[in-house]
């Protein structure tokens, strides 16, 4: 699977690596001598020299040392396009075209989906020092067989409220990311960005529901812990969270229960590994770990054809989901439940489908332009019980839009892009219901609504002098929120508000130097609010503001990557904000959120190991009071082996949430988990059987509720929660054709 994946995205984008790197000097006389020299350095997606790799061309063939150079000596005889042929490792090659008239340095960097870039350092596309790219490899699996995030992402927590296939969502120091705002989520279709987020879902703003994801189909991960930049928009203020999809999957056939639930998936793609085309399906089912039954079942359909007409990469990609489980709900912490449940009738059914077209159209040899445009549905039919009795949240909505991103490398010092991005979101029946006595639901509110936003954006990067790099990016997004309240017509209104969102960064030094390179950068980033909140005195707050503060230290010693993160984001009021419980407005205070991260990451020939500590402060800006539900404390660690005894390989992660406040003076819990995976492969790569497994103590969606259980009298404020429970799966793996 490694070997297929790493060797179809490096060949796929072999047109992008070109335009990044052949930036061709304008013609003129050079003096001739018998050699043309072409050197550089090749970095892994993190910056880590890559040892070993080979550069060949005309016959001439050199080997990167300890540092990652290569020095390629080539007759002058025949110059002008050359090709060049990289290999890193046994499981990656790719060959890319170079105008060589003179000597020419040339830095190769792999990134994100496996792909190659040219770049010295941070770039127009992704300028923030502070982003992680993980591999797939050395990513675990969060709940293999179970429904959630597809991947465990080192150093941010995921939460799942109430269970079932309820959306999950990741949690980044000092943000209580559980509806979405603050967080932002996409898909990258070869070098399309497809955002996730639903705004004024009918559980939450900003909603992103990863559940459609079938986790082979997944490439690399990249996080972005800045949260913004021009290309992004809504949602992105604490943390942006991006899917690469594959553009080859192997024909594979998985099965894999843990004795409560089980899972069947396959992916088809022809045997020509040179074609862009695959189909994957899932399907799960199962009770889950707490007593009472989740009677779960998903269905998921994933698909993607590739291919090239002239300049054009045109890429179609589609899904379908289908979604249902009995949800558990939230308890008490401090008395039993029966069954794990105040309320047997909880459930929840999702189904979505998504159908994207995208292209990559390379202008010239330092010129692209990357298009796309999508349709989306989105169903929700939710019953929660919160302690006020049984509730019913549900909403249809379609989405469309697309965006266009023009990129050009203006020299070997400088590139721009320059774009715009139209979304239309139309959730209709936005609707809340209380059940009455007799089990009857009768509507709180009723709304149908229509957001969309209109964004032109910005960015140069470049490096005015040496060892100093440059950002500056600005977006303008103009919104039209279109509010048609079903039950009170006078609480109706379009509104157009808009807002300006810079970015600057600028970064000093260089990771392999003999100091740390330093990186600072501010921009303001920005959430659409729920348009419900048309009524009083939020009706012309439907825009919340942030900005953002970070400065980042980087330093490469012996083959480790230290990095220290400095961050300071502060939010505007949220007035009348809808809750998606109660429906009930609330005004939410300007706050600021304070964190520090450290982290280390090494990789060695048989593995790798990461450990992260990050530490929060996230206060209320008038009252002083911690934000509730905003975890303070994270650790986490993770690594790989690849070389045990019998030929084992290992991924193992240990994280850890420390108690959060929950508000009025209350605390939670710590959350610990562990997460292990042990496989080994048979029959020459054909057959793979793993076994995964989680050690966990404590709970998720720890909140305040007032609520009473068993035969107590009175109702009163307790805090409740998910029990995480303990568990191992066994999973075996045939792939075809190998």
């Amino acid at each position: 699977m490694k070997h297929t994946c790493e060797i179809a995205a490096a060949i796929c984008m072999a047109l992008s690596c070109a335009l990044c790197f052949a930036q061709a000097q304008n013609p003129r006389t050079v003096q001739v001598s018998e050699y043309i020299q072409v050197s550089g350095y090749i970095q892994d997606l993190n910056g880590v020299p890559v040892v070993g790799a080979s550069v060949s061309a005309h016959g001439a063939k050199t080997i990167s040392d300890s540092s990652g150079h290569y020095l390629l000596n080539l007759l002058s005889a025949s110059p002008g396009l050359t090709s060049l042929e990289v290999d890193v490792g046994q499981n990656t090659s790719f060959r890319l075209v170079v105008d060589l008239e003179q000597d020419r340095e040339l830095n190769i960097r792999l990134k994100i989906g496996s792909t190659v870039t040219v770049q010295a350092e941070q770039d127009a596309l992704m300028p923030d020092p502070s982003t992680h790219g993980y591999t797939r490899d050395e990513l675990l699996s969060a709940n293999p067989g179970r429904p959630g995030v597809p991947l465990s992402v080192p150093g941010y927590a995921v939460e799942t409220a109430s269970g079932g296939i309820k959306a999950p969502q990741y949690f980044a120091p000092g943000v209580a990311g559980d509806h979405g705002e603050p967080i932002a989520q996409f898909l990258q279709v070869d070098s399309f960005l497809f955002q996730n987020n639903l705004t004024a879902n009918a559980h939450g703003n900003g909603y992103a529901d990863p559940n459609f994801l079938i986790t082979p189909t997944i490439g690399d991960v990249l996080v972005d812990s800045a949260g913004y930049n021009t290309r992004y928009g809504d949602h992105s203020i604490d943390l942006a969270v991006t899917y690469a999809v594959r553009d080859r999957l192997p024909r594979f056939l998985a099965l894999s229960s843990d004795g409560r639930d089980g899972a069947v998936s396959a992916g088809w793609s022809p045997a020509d590994d040179r074609k862009k085309l695959w189909v994957a399906g899932e399907a799960l089912f199962g009770n889950g770990f707490l007593k009472r039954p989740e009677e779960r079942q998903q269905y998921k359909l994933n698909a993607l054809r590739a291919w090239q007409v002239g300049r054009h990469q045109l890429t179609a990609y589609g899904i379908a989901y289908y979604g249902f489980s009995r949800i558990p709900g939230l308890i008490p912490l401090d008395a039993p439940v029966v069954d794990d449940t105040i309320d047997p009738r909880q459930a929840d059914l999702t189904h979505s489908t998504l159908a994207l077209l995208t292209d990559n159209w390379q202008l010239a040899q330092r010129k692209t332009l990357v298009s796309g445009a999508y349709f989306r549905t989105y169903s929700l039919a939710l019953r929660s019980n919160f302690g006020d009795g049984l509730i019913r949240q549900s909403e249809f909505r379609a989405v469309i839009g697309g965006n266009t991103t023009y990129s050009q490398t203006l020299s070997p010092k400088w590139q721009i892009l320059a774009g715009a991005e139209l979304r239309r979101d139309a959730p209709r029946g936005l609707d809340l219901a209380h059940a009455d006595a007799s089990g009857a639901f009768q509507l709180v509110t009723s709304n149908d609504l229509t957001i969309t936003t209109a964004a032109p954006f910005f960015a140069v990067s470049g490096t005015p002098i040496r060892y100093v790099r440059g950002y500056l990016g600005l977006r303008r997004d103009q919104l039209k929120f279109d509010n048609r309240d079903l039950l009170t017509p006078a609480n109706s209104y379009n509104r157009w508000p808009g807002v300006t969102s810079p970015k600057a960064s600028i970064t000093f030094g260089k990771q392999d130097s003999r100091l740390p390179q330093l990186s600072f950068s501010f921009g303001k980033a920005f959430h659409a609010n729920d348009p419900r909140i048309g009524t009083g005195s939020g009706r012309s707050d439907l825009i919340i503001q942030a900005r953002e503060y970070q400065a980042v230290a980087t330093k490469t010693i012996a083959g480790t990557e230290f990095r220290l993160i400095l961050s300071k984001v502060t939010n505007s009021a949220e007035l009348a904000k809808i809750d998606a419980d109660t429906g009930l407005q609330e005004n939410v205070g300007p706050s600021i959120n304070r964190f520090l991260t450290i982290s280390a990451r090494r990789r060695i020939s048989s593995g790798w190991l990461q450990m992260s500590w990050s530490q929060a402060d996230a206060r209320d800006r008038i009252a002083g009071q911690p934000i509730p539900e905003a975890p303070r404390t994270i650790v986490d660690a993770t690594g790989g082996w690849n070389r045990l005894p019998f030929g084992l390989n290992a991924k193992g992660e240990f994280g850890y949430v420390k108690a959060k406040p929950l508000g009025d003076g209350f605390t939670g819990v710590p959350v610990r988990e562990i997460r292990l995976e042990l496989n080994r492969g048979f029959g020459d790569g054909r057959w793979l059987v793993a076994v995964n497994g989680q050690l966990n103590n404590g709970y998720s969606g720890q909140s305040l509720e007032t609520l009473a259980v068993g035969s107590e009298p009175v109702a009163f404020e307790r805090i409740v929660g998910v029990p995480l429970r303990s568990y191992a799966a066994v999973s075996v793996n045939y792939f075809f054709g190998r």
